[in-house]
């Protein structure tokens, strides 16, 4: 009787251990989902406005006329006309290009010096 009791509490113990692995595994993927449904559209991403390596602002002012729009918390996201920037989603700020020179700088990016 004893025996059985043991094997009966080993087989309950191992079903709750699967249960909880299940239920982990679902709710990881729920997770991930919910992440992918936030990012729908990151194939669409307009990447010609996010800038890496050394940032020519002078060049990204396509009109000349001494003004970009910078994001205030991507800021190597600059762009020549107003809109929202493709990572975070803020509103881009429109800048002198002193300004977004000195931001960048100040975030550690590199800055063509025209």
């Amino acid at each position: 009787m004893k025996s059985q009791i043991n094997k009966l509490r080993a087989v309950l113990f191992s079903g709750v251990i699967m249960l909880l692995v299940l239920f982990t595994a679902c709710n990881q993927d729920n997770k991930n989902h919910e992440h992918q449904s936030m990012n729908m559209g990151n194939d669409q991403i307009d990447s010609t406005i996010i800038h890496t390596g050394v940032i020519d602002l002078e060049m990204i002012d396509k009109n000349k006329d001494g003004m970009v729009y910078q994001d205030p918390m991507d800021w190597n996201v600059i762009s020549d006309e107003p809109g929202k920037c493709p990572l975070c989603k803020m509103k881009l700020e429109e800048v002198s290009i002193e300004t977004a020179r000195k931001n960048l700088i100040d975030h550690d990016f590199k800055v063509k010096n025209n």
